[in-house]
């Protein structure tokens, strides 16, 4: 009996483990709208028509970050692989939790054709902080 006790113990302290391990989306979050204002974001989606869109990030703590790209990959449904499409630099402060990359003088943002788009934020040395998936359609 007490080794049953034993392994339900060991069993649930793994699963407890387990599950402050895994989750489904880990910080910091990487999302679309169609833009961002006075009143905060407008229309958040993972779907919309060609044009100019603002990706938004949102994190729970200071992200540490100066130098940026958001970086979008096109999937080629010939050979069912996502390829380079465009990318875009930005500055922003060390202490942001939540950031707004939106069209300015460098930067368009601008999704001109219909298709899945896969979307990084990146840091100075080209890696992963954030990244989500976009479907644009006609």
């Amino acid at each position: 009996m007490k080794k049953l006790s034993l392994t339900f113990s060991l069993l649930a302290l793994l699963v407890l483990g387990f599950q402050n391990f895994a989750s489904a989306q880990s910080e910091p979050v990487l999302y679309f709208c169609e833009e961002y204002g006075r009143n905060g974001e407008k229309n958040v989606s993972d779907r919309f028509t060609t044009g100019y869109l603002t990706v938004m990030v949102k994190c729970d703590y200071e992200l540490d970050l100066e130098d940026v790209s958001v970086q979008f990959d096109k999937y080629n449904f010939r050979n069912g692989k996502f390829e380079y499409y465009k990318k875009f630099d930005y500055v922003v402060e060390p202490d942001m939790s939540y950031i707004y990359f939106a069209k300015n003088d460098d930067s368009d943002l601008k999704f001109e054709e219909p298709g899945f788009y896969r979307v990084f934020l990146l840091d100075d040395r080209d890696k992963t902080v954030a990244s989500a998936l976009i479907e644009i359609i006609d």
